[in-house]
């Protein structure tokens, strides 16, 4: 009897193996076929050797997830890579688009498992702080899938609404004028001096944040590989960090001590 094969949906965090979790490390070491963006396999590179490894481009994501999916239906363990969480503008959608689309049903071969990884909005926020301790918008400003009237719409209710709003895809070579359509957008709704954070490479020896404000934001130098968090009507600054406040109260005799102080 054939076996009824099983492809595994991974999100490998945003970069650092540090941050790949052990669910997702267990999903590669079983995987005999793996799949991905080039990019994203060269981060986990060291984990995929005697393995079968399907390197693709961008663009090429439903032509992916359709392979993955036919090895998987003729009895084979994958796995199919993507940055950050699978799940968040990643490699989930498509392939259980793909999946919908055959007639296939929960319960039916190939078996189908989606494994999460952290996202690069967590990364971002874990660089600067907690700016993500109160309700927060995650929107693209990518209008290659989406038309930018949606996003537009998007924004401006997030901005109404007072969101922490996390921003993917500000910039690239080809999209240059999103991201200051979008700050006009916010500044509507939010004070020139909301603080936000830019985080490029977050979690990578690479990484480089940057703090600035929403006047400034247009100008601030982001491209596909920065993730932007602006604060709501409370977030605040200490020195490099962005915090939103939660709601608790801090009662007075927790005042009473300073931080340890060398």
């Amino acid at each position: 009897m054939k076996n009824p094969g099983h492809l595994d949906i991974v999100g490998i965090g945003p970069g650092s193996p540090d941050h790949l979790t052990a669910a997702a490390a267990q999903a590669l070491r079983r995987a005999e076929f793996v799949f991905g963006y080039q990019a994203y396999l060269d981060q986990v590179a060291r984990r995929l050797r005697g393995k079968h490894v399907i390197p693709s481009q961008i663009g090429q994501e439903m032509e992916r997830a359709s392979q993955a999916i036919d090895l998987a239906c003729a009895g084979h363990r994958v796995a199919l890579v993507s940055g950050g969480d699978a799940g968040v503008y990643g490699m989930a959608g498509p392939v259980f688009e793909v999946l919908a689309a055959r007639g296939w049903r929960p319960g039916q071969p190939p078996s189908v498992r989606l494994v999460p990884g952290v996202s690069a909005a967590q990364a971002a926020a874990a660089a600067v702080g907690a700016p993500l301790m109160q309700d927060y918008a995650v929107i693209s400003l990518s209008d290659l899938l989406t038309p930018w009237e949606a996003i537009a719409r998007r924004l401006e209710a997030a901005a109404g609404a007072d969101f922490v709003i996390a921003l993917y895809n500000p910039a690239s070579g080809r999209r240059t004028w999103q991201l200051g359509a979008a700050c006009e957008i916010l500044l509507r709704h939010r004070r020139p001096d909301t603080p936000v954070a830019l985080a490029r490479d977050a979690s990578r020896p690479t990484e480089q944040v940057t703090l600035t404000d929403l006047a400034h934001l247009a100008e601030a130098g982001a491209d596909m590989r920065t993730t932007i968090l602006i604060g709501s009507s409370q977030t605040f600054r200490v020195g490099p960090l962005l915090i939103t406040p939660r709601g608790y109260e801090i009662p007075p005799r927790l005042l009473g001590s300073r931080p340890c102080l060398s």
